[in-house]
């Protein structure tokens, strides 16, 4: 998921990045309801308006990265995380947390940390690889644009991208690695191969993935796991 890697990140997990909007937490709708007490009659329920048709998903290059609000995401719950976050360390855990609800992935470049929310929930979080000097990871936020369990680069010598998740229309993208110090990407995200599997089963294509280098999510309302 570096200078937040210390002492916060042993008592409150990683701290990330800004996030996009959630369905929960601080952008969540509620309905008015005009009761009318002791009207006779009961007025004709309006039709229900069309559903707006989603905006299709825009393939974007690494230099093309959106903007995103950074008061957007309301963080309820870190992971509990004991001791340094090293390469190769990660932690899951969706116990308490809801089922369902809107799915977002934070990565952290300073930290070396990745984060994944689910409404609002800190689920999963680890220590990652990223772009060397000559090809970095990009900046911004990304929708996932394409998944595939099994896949191969075609740019690097067929080298393995097992749980391959897309964000770029040039090739970047979240996948497992090796992950060890030391090691750097061809601007991926590498993350460690179990994390990577688990990772995958909890996200779609058009999840948001923020990508930012140093800047923090908002957890002064979040409490911690355990």
């Amino acid at each position: 998921m570096a200078g937040v890697i210390g002492t916060l990140a042993r008592s409150l997990g990683p701290k990330l990045l800004i996030g996009a909007v959630l369905g929960g937490g601080a952008m969540l709708l509620t309905d008015k309801i005009d009761r009318n007490a002791g009207t006779a009659t009961q007025a004709k329920p309006a039709e229900a308006a069309a559903a707006p048709k989603p905006l299709p998903l825009v393939e974007r290059r690494s230099d093309q990265g959106m903007k995103v609000d950074p008061h957007a995401l309301a963080v309820k719950r870190v992971l509990k995380i004991e001791g340094p976050f090293e390469h190769g360390d990660y932690a899951w855990d969706e116990e308490g947390a809801p089922a369902k609800g809107p799915v977002i992935i934070t990565v952290d470049l300073k930290a070396q940390t990745l984060s994944v929310f689910r409404d609002g929930y800190e689920i999963g979080a680890a220590v990652i690889l990223y772009g060397a000097t000559d090809k970095q990871s990009p900046l911004g936020a990304f929708p996932i644009m394409q998944k595939d369990a099994d896949h191969y680069s075609s740019t690097y010598n067929n080298a393995p991208m097992p749980y391959m998740q897309r964000l770029t229309s040039d090739g970047v993208a979240i996948h497992g690695s090796d992950v060890k110090w030391g090691y750097a990407t061809h601007g991926c995200i590498g993350v460690p191969k179990e994390f990577a599997q688990k990772l995958f089963g909890v996200t779609k294509v058009g999840d948001m993935v923020i990508i930012t280098n140093g800047k923090m999510l908002d957890t002064s309302k979040a409490v911690v796991s355990g």
